[in-house]
């Protein structure tokens, strides 16, 4: 990898952090705070965005981290980003769902333009979650496919297993079983006596049959 380009990339992260960070002290100190905070999960860093050094990763780590913690592309299907970037605009702008509340919410919030909207789009459409085919993969209809089936279908489309190697699923899975602990439960609660409990060794099991070589 050339030198400049790692100037580069470490300058786009250093920036992302600092962005990351003047929004951890907004929130700190508006009233708000812990609701923004607890939007989305933390644990996906600027680094592991797709193509980090494209136009779209920086308006990803610009725009995103305002309001909650970074987004992962994957988190949604292609035909899912348009509305969803389309609303957090909105809401960039106090023109939110909840009426004047949400201006207040978003008291120092930038929004893109739309020339940066659509760039953005374009870049979550283009790393977005690739659905898994049931007819490609009949298995996840079965007993065998239904730890990873009922898991991942709580918050996003059923990935494909190509997405990754058998290598690199269990960090995966290991990394959206903490978030599902995260958005699921209280903070510094324990589980509940007969609460549902990931299958993870069955998860990984199905995804690495299938995963890429």
């Amino acid at each position: 990898m050339h030198f400049s380009f790692l100037i580069f990339l470490f300058l786009s992260f250093s920036s992302a952090a600092d962005e990351a960070d003047a929004a951890r002290r907004r929130w700190a100190e508006s009233p708000y705070g812990l609701l923004l905070e607890r939007i989305l999960p933390p644990g996906f860093e600027p680094a592991m965005l797709p193509e980090p050094a494209s136009r779209g990763a920086r308006l990803t780590r610009r725009y995103c981290v305002q309001c909650h913690n970074l987004a992962n592309p994957a988190m949604h299907e292609r035909r899912k980003w348009p509305p969803t970037v389309e609303r957090m605009v909105l809401r960039m702008q106090g023109k939110g769902n909840l009426g004047p509340l949400m201006g207040e919410m978003m008291a120092g919030v930038e929004a893109p333009t739309p020339a940066e909207k659509k760039a953005l789009v374009a870049y979550l459409r283009r790393h977005a979650q690739k659905p898994l085919d049931p007819k490609k993969y009949p298995e996840v209809n079965a007993r065998s496919g239904e730890s990873f089936r009922l898991a991942c279908n709580q918050c996003h489309a059923l990935p494909d297993p190509r997405r990754y190697t058998a290598k690199e699923w269990p960090e995966v899975v290991a990394r959206m079983q903490k978030n599902m602990e995260w958005m699921n439960r209280v903070v510094g609660s324990k589980p509940l006596p007969g609460e549902p409990r990931l299958r993870i060794e069955e998860i990984n099991t199905f995804l690495a049959k299938y995963a890429r070589p």
